[in-house]
């Protein structure tokens, strides 16, 4: 554990503030949920919560069935990161960062399909080998839980020269329904 040098005092609810540079470099925005795991010495740690993390596996699954069925290169994140994929080499996709463009989609809360002449979005945040071909925010009840999106190799094929862009939009939308029907209560 690293310690900040930054010390705070409980107010008489019983809240703490997380300081804005902790929150920014975490990556913790309003209304984000965190889990709180104590230790025996006596430690108390939050932790960012991800919904869709705890269907990792099955996520990965579906990610493995897109690409095996439909030969499309898959990716599967929460808010912050890739936890599964498909299609595309794991060790440069899982558990990375996302690029500021996938955020943005996911904040918007709507289908994104790339355009032949359109600006190739990145997936990631520090790789552009691969560009934001269609994506879905994945919403449960409401709430923004992460993405699902096809992704295509800036040197290879792209997922319109197997199938249409329509059927590929369809696929995806229907994983990130799938995927935030699982999570409703």
């Amino acid at each position: 554990m690293k310690a900040t040098g930054i010390v705070r005092r409980i107010d008489d609810l019983g809240r703490v503030v997380i300081p804005k540079e902790i929150r920014r470099t975490m990556r913790i925005r309003e209304g984000d949920p965190l889990e709180i795991y104590t230790d025996r010495e006596g430690e108390v740690i939050f932790k960012k919560y991800s919904p869709i993390g705890e269907l990792a596996a099955f996520a990965a699954q579906y990610a493995d069935t897109l690409h095996k069925t439909c030969s499309l290169a898959v990716v599967i994140c929460d808010r912050d990161a890739v936890i599964a994929s498909a299609g595309v080499p794991k060790k440069e996709f899982n558990d990375k960062q996302l690029s500021d463009e996938m955020e943005a989609i996911i904040e918007s809360r709507a289908l994104y399909m790339w355009r032949e002449g359109a600006e190739r979005l990145p997936v990631i945040a520090d790789s552009d080998n691969y560009y934001i071909s269609c994506a879905m925010p994945i919403l449960s009840e409401g709430d923004l839980i992460g993405c699902v999106a096809s992704v295509a190799d800036v040197n290879g094929e792209r997922p319109r020269d197997i199938i249409s862009s329509e059927v590929e939009s369809k696929l995806i939308q229907t994983a990130a329904g799938f995927l935030g029907k699982q999570l409703e209560s």
